[in-house]
């Protein structure tokens, strides 16, 4: 698939996904905050991300848990989940340090949910995976490292 029609679909896509959860109510229009994150979905590294996302100060927490396998037989689908036990958890992201993008994800957590979301990510090789939760205005992070292996052979 070429760059410019991926691009073309990703687009319309998420317009009709948010077109679609404005219609039911689950978000307000504007709420999604897509300007502030496009420019961090086009980050690489870490650092860089955390920076566009205004969170370059974020504290280590065992509030903040990564649910993943320590080793991932399968790099084109990796399943991670995130949970925080912080209170007033109000967003959530997953980055991946050796993806061209580090920005897998990130989810605002409506109030009085539980502030757990999970997905599966593409990993092309072993590297670290960062938790971000944003609660009462603080953002909190944790790491853990994902050994990506080929058929399940080698780390």
């Amino acid at each position: 698939m070429n760059r410019s029609r991926r691009t073309t679909l990703q687009v319309a896509g998420s317009a009709g996904l948010y077109t679609a959860l404005v219609s039911i109510g689950l978000l307000r229009p504007g709420a999604a905050a897509a300007q502030a994150l496009d420019q961090a979905f086009k980050t690489a590294g870490v650092a860089a991300t955390l920076k566009a996302m205004g969170a370059d100060g974020a504290a280590e927490s065992k509030d903040v848990v990564i649910v993943a396998p320590d080793i991932a037989e399968n790099g084109a689908v990796v399943p991670v989940g995130i949970k925080s036990n912080l209170p007033k958890t109000q967003m959530m992201a997953l980055l991946v340090e050796k993806n061209p993008n580090a920005l897998a994800g990130a989810y605002d957590i409506l109030e009085g949910t539980d502030p757990e979301v999970s997905m599966r990510i593409k990993m092309g090789q072993s590297s670290d995976v960062v938790a971000l939760v944003k609660a009462d205005g603080k953002f909190y992070m944790a790491k853990k490292e994902v050994k990506v292996t080929i058929g399940g052979c080698g780390g």
